[in-house]
């Protein structure tokens, strides 16, 4: 299998630890290239509570993915990120959407000029690896020939909303809105972005449970032809090697 380039695109902060590093492992693991691109250039910096627990240590990255980010950060393509405009079909040959919840997301999720790079990367042919709000920014994406978005007539998944209202009840009182990025529901955007509501898969109903490197029981990915996606940290292991899968 010859190597590939993958292109993962974030913001300048609070991108979450586990749905990048975790893909990032196993990706070069695998003997591929990992291309980071923020807007302008900027080394970005993960969500810190993600990294401290959010509360009492409970709801951040496990030991393992936070030993992956911190061998991720040190990597010289992650100190010297490419930007969102150098981001073309030509250059990618598979495009990484992450996640994350926290303000900081809003530049990566709001961008105009990301939506057209990723709309472009669809209308190609890449693969597309989309999980948790990343799929937003799919979402709001538009075909140029459609003006569609690119998941409209595709399955998927993102964060369910009852994963996202547990959090915000269950931290509230300690960190604030902190799990809610916007108003609405990053599940609710989505479903308007889709064809037919039968296109939303929710997945089984999980709070805890995780897969791992070795252990998929606890994940949930959806396959559309070369696009897939998936809902939170805890899907980042199966997310990853499907998308080995595609290259």
């Amino acid at each position: 299998m010859a190597n590939k380039r993958i292109w993962m695109t974030l913001p300048d902060r609070d991108f979450d630890v586990t749905e990048t590093a975790v893909p990032w492992k196993l990706l070069t693991r695998a003997g591929h290239e990992v291309v980071f691109a923020t807007e302008k250039g900027a080394t970005a910096a993960a969500d810190p509570l993600l990294l401290s627990g959010v509360v009492f240590g409970k709801l951040g990255a496990r030991p393992e993915p936070k030993a992956f980010y911190a061998e991720m950060i040190e990597t010289p393509a992650f100190r010297s990120p490419r930007t969102w405009d150098e981001l073309t079909p030509e250059s990618a040959d598979a495009l990484i959407l992450p996640g994350g919840h926290a303000q900081g997301m809003r530049q990566f999720l709001d961008s105009a000029a990301l939506q057209d790079r990723i709309a472009a990367i669809f209308a190609a042919g890449r693969p597309v690896a989309a999980i948790c709000h990343g799929v937003l920014a799919a979402a709001r994406a538009k075909d140029p020939a459609t003006g569609r978005s690119p998941l409209h007539g595709r399955k998927t998944t993102c964060l369910p909303k009852y994963m996202e209202r547990s959090a915000f009840l269950a931290t509230f009182w300690k960190v604030g809105r902190y799990f809610r990025t916007y108003p609405s529901y990053v599940e609710d955007e989505v479903r308007q972005a889709l064809a037919s509501p039968s296109d939303f898969q929710l997945g089984p109903r999980v709070l805890f449970r995780r897969g791992t490197d070795d252990d998929d029981r606890g994940a949930f990915v959806v396959e559309d032809g070369l696009y897939l996606s998936g809902r939170w940290p805890g899907d980042a292991y199966l997310f990853a090697r499907k998308l080995l899968d595609r290259l």
